[in-house]
């Protein structure tokens, strides 16, 4: 474990405070030091550089300006949303960032209906994602918490193809307004993530109800970042952190989900990327496939360090 702990440490500072806090147990004086280097080195310093006087990166709420749509090349990753996820991800304080929800404010219009941007759009993803930023900025979000309430389908998750009729809820969309919702409070918000939950583990993160067979064969294919698709790993690291806020212990339902990932930790103690996800980036921030991963062997030891905490 030492060799291993060492190998992450020697990482971006992005990375590296985060393994000081979870992995290593470092007091708080050596692990925050460290995530305040975010923002002036490494990734998070060159990904703020990159940012428009407009407030937006580049030019382009969800899509670059311009962005033809061209199947090809993927998804870009470039604009203000993922851009607002990573910093968001990577720990840049919010003050590092101030004027910027205002900016949107003003700025800002999403792709779709040209909706303003810290309103939300009709995608579960984008607005969760948006709440997710809009309260780490301190913009005004309270509508969109509502909307998941509202927007919730039979199934107790949800699904972005809501609006072209789907009444049926999606591993995908159902983890990352998962995601947004834990940050939220009030009563009719927890019960909704609490059936959000209930899902996916009803389903032990990865199975159909109909036939116990497994969703598809992705659900164990790990990749970072984790975009906005679904496996067992980013499943897995979301119950984490909701147990911790909950204060619970970890629902036993997971314990195949847990042992697809111990399955794919490698010898040495590592996890392999499955895949870079298509489309144009700033810069890359991880191996490509094949080769192990440090942010992927974060992830996943971090969620079995805590699963296995509590199997006593």
């Amino acid at each position: 474990m030492a060799e291993l702990l060492a190998w992450l440490l020697d990482s971006d500072p992005a990375l590296r405070w985060q393994v000081e806090r979870d992995l290593a147990g470092e007091p708080p004086g050596v692990w925050e030091a460290t995530r305040a280097r975010v923002a002036t080195e490494g990734f998070g310093a060159r990904l703020l550089a990159l940012q428009d006087p407009d407030g937006q990166w580049p030019g382009g709420a969800f899509f670059p300006a311009g962005f033809s749509g061209s199947p090809e090349g993927g998804q870009p990753w470039t604009a203000t949303t993922w851009s607002l996820n990573a910093l968001r991800e990577w720990g840049v304080d919010a003050s590092v960032l101030r004027g910027t929800a205002e900016l949107l404010a003003a700025n800002s219009r999403w792709e779709y209906d040209d909706l303003p941007y810290w309103g939300g759009e009709v995608d579960c993803c984008i607005n969760s994602w948006t709440l997710s930023n809009g309260l780490w900025l301190g913009a005004d979000v309270a509508g969109l918490a509502a909307w998941f309430v509202e927007h919730r389908l039979p199934e107790g998750g949800w699904n972005c193809e809501w609006v072209e009729g789907s009444t049926r809820s999606s591993v995908h969309s159902t983890l990352n307004a998962l995601k947004g919702l834990l940050s939220c409070s009030g009563a009719d918000v927890l019960a909704a993530r609490r059936s959000g939950e209930e899902y996916l583990l009803r389903r032990g993160l990865y199975r159909r109800l109909s036939t116990g067979e497994p969703v598809a064969p992705w659900v164990s294919r790990f990749s970072y970042p984790f975009r906005w698709f679904y496996d067992v790993l980013n499943a897995a690291d979301y119950f984490r952190a909701a147990a911790l806020l909950d204060g619970s212990a970890p629902d036993p339902r997971m314990a195949d989900a847990i042992g697809l990932i111990r399955a794919a930790r490698q010898p040495d103690g590592t996890w392999l990327q499955s895949r870079r996800h298509p489309g144009q980036v700033w810069f890359e921030i991880d191996v490509p496939a094949g080769e192990p991963s440090k942010w992927l062997t974060f992830h996943a030891t971090r969620v079995l360090d805590w699963w296995d905490s509590a199997q006593v």
